[in-house]
């Protein structure tokens, strides 16, 4: 059986493991000021081309968004999202628990767009009772988004300048970062450290057994973030352990980043079984998703017959007798269990 349930149901790929066990043996500080941290941080700035930036060692998304919305946020301000974005649908409330409301604006293939957030930035200052109200203080994108699509550049640099106008941060969750940056024609590292006033480069579902790094790439994070981080039960006295990890991939393999080299592997075979659903099976996307994440609408009557050969998730009812339903390949989809996956399946 292939199993594309998500891209976190993998251990990690061999070069992150060999690397822990290759530095298992030495002794360094910990809380992140180890020497791993220090050239995972060097090999980042490098590939965002923000010599500035500070970046900081997470263990998981939620508890990434959570603490970086809270510590960058006003108590009284609250955080602007698509209503399919992952803080507002999947994260249980936790950045509510910190205290700041989740606004949630129309999603269109699980984007904002950036006419009705000036819209409603529009109407919120022009609201004589404006003072009463939650403060918007940051907008939060993915990337890519919760259905696969992504933002153009020309969509980042118009959010950037909305946000520049209406003095608001751009904060982008890049828990997939890997798969959409390979996807993308046009959307790089560096330029989503020029139009984002902080983003993080996702680890758990690229590559790592856990970690995220958490980028601030103006060099201007809020003071005392190691306090900050600590606060919110998400500092890790072994930080050493993500960064190791990190330093594995950002290692220049064939002259770029392992992580820009397993983000494409799996987008390309996400092609791949595009291929064999629609062209073979005849099925419908449910989205057109360029990224690892593909959706497309299966028959109920076949749903039992390929849970024999494929681990899927149910996405949604799309009618009495079709239902939606994710595929996702990952940096550990191998080109064979695609082509098996062929042989058996259909």
């Amino acid at each position: 059986m292939i199993h594309l349930e998500s891209d976190y149901n993998n251990g990690a790929h061999e070069a992150v493991l060999r690397h822990l066990v290759e530095t298992n043996e030495e002794r360094t500080q910990s809380y992140g000021d180890d020497c791993f941290s220090e050239q995972a941080r060097a090999m980042i700035r490098e590939a965002c081309e923000a010599p500035d930036a500070q970046i900081w060692f997470l263990a998981g998304g939620t508890q990434t968004n959570a603490t970086i919305i809270d510590c960058v946020l006003q108590p009284y301000e609250g955080v602007l999202c698509a209503e399919t974005a992952h803080i507002n649908v999947h994260e249980a409330g936790a950045v509510e628990f910190t205290g700041h409301k989740v606004i949630a604006l129309p999603a269109h293939e699980g984007k904002l767009a950036v006419g009705e957030l000036r819209a409603w930035l529009t109407a919120y200052y022009a609201d004589d009772t404006a003072e009463h109200m939650v403060r918007p203080g940051m907008v939060y994108i993915t990337f890519p988004t919760e259905l696969g699509t992504l933002y153009t550049a020309d969509e980042l640099m118009a959010l950037h300048e909305v946000c520049k106008q209406y003095g608001l941060l751009l904060y982008v969750d890049g828990a997939r970062l890997a798969y959409g940056l390979a996807a993308s024609p046009d959307v790089t590292l560096p330029l989503l450290a020029q139009l984002s006033d902080v983003f993080y480069i996702g680890g758990t579902k690229c590559g790592a057994l856990c970690g995220e790094a958490v980028v601030f790439p103006n060099g201007d994070a809020p003071i005392h973030m190691l306090s900050r981080i600590k606060r919110h039960g998400a500092l890790l006295a072994k930080s050493r352990v993500v960064g190791v990890q990190f330093e594995a991939l950002f290692t220049k393999v064939n002259g770029e980043p392992l992580y820009m080299a397993i983000g494409r592997q799996a987008v390309t075979l996400a092609m791949q079984l595009r291929s064999l659903f629609v062209e073979r099976m005849g099925y419908q996307p449910f989205i057109d998703s360029p990224t690892n994440q593909q959706f497309y609408i299966i028959p109920n009557d076949n749903l039992e017959r390929l849970r024999k050969s494929i681990g899927f998730e149910v996405w949604c009812p799309v009618d009495e007798c079709h239902t939606a339903c994710r595929f996702v390949t990952s940096w550990a989809t191998t080109e064979e269990e695609i082509e098996n996956l062929g042989l058996k399946a259909f």
